[in-house]
């Protein structure tokens, strides 16, 4: 019902500028029992160096979400978008019928973030993209839905997918729960911190595959930094 994917068995790829860990396969990373999860295609947890990054690049059919973990980004894209999302904040662009972006770290530190892709509902439609602030605070003890395909979660950035990206600050000690419905699949890494999923020890950084048809309680060790995604 919980698979544990812990941080030393993720795939891995070292370029100097960027030291990227994949949680599902991606580039030369090929693992046939980790293609995809639900509808969570890609999560890569990625450092990339500080006055480097990701230079202009094609995208297509493929929701695209940035979580940034410590840092900084800066976004560029080929319908003229251009913004910086900071630590604990998110980025979501619709690759539609295509997409040019950039993505570079321009601060004087190394940037961490989670990359998320999510396999959309439908194909094609005019490319977008969005950033908003999610204040750390107002998750404290409790998951708040950042980036949402459902249209009663007026508060979070849209994505055209039947999925939601939750987050949620847990002091050490405390405890918080998510129901994962018949014929849906979550994945969740802690981002910091250590936790217990109904009993199962995870590190940061570990991921957690977790099958429809149960509420799981994520209990801090220490205090925690939790990344939910709960796709069809």
């Amino acid at each position: 019902m919980i698979e544990k994917r812990s941080f030393e068995s993720l795939g891995h790829a070292d370029h100097g500028w960027l030291n990227a860990h994949h949680h599902f396969s991606f580039a030369d990373y090929y693992d046939p029992a980790r293609m995809s999860w639900g509808a969570i295609r890609v999560w890569n947890d990625d450092e990339i160096a500080a006055n480097s990054g990701f230079p202009p690049h094609p995208h297509r059919d493929m929701e695209i979400v940035t979580y940034v973990r410590t840092g900084a980004i800066t976004h560029q894209d080929s319908m003229g978008n251009q913004g910086r999302t900071g630590a604990g904040d998110v980025q979501v662009m619709s690759a539609g019928t295509g997409v040019r972006h950039a993505e570079y770290n321009l601060e004087h530190e190394t940037t961490t973030l989670f990359q998320i892709w999510i396999e959309p509902t439908r194909t094609g439609g005019a490319p977008s993209w969005g950033a908003k602030p999610f204040p750390k605070d107002d998750r404290s003890g409790r998951f708040v839905t950042l980036a949402s395909g459902f249209a009663e979660d007026v508060e979070a950035l849209p994505i055209r997918a039947d999925a939601r990206v939750l987050a949620a600050m847990v002091r050490a000690g405390e405890s918080v729960t998510h129901e994962v419905l018949p014929g849906r699949h979550a994945y969740l890494v802690p981002a910091t911190g250590s936790i217990e999923i109904n009993g199962e020890a995870f590190k940061a950084r570990d991921g957690a595959a977790m099958n429809g048809g149960q509420t799981v309680t994520i209990t801090a060790l220490e205090d925690a930094e939790l990344v939910l995604v709960d796709s069809e």
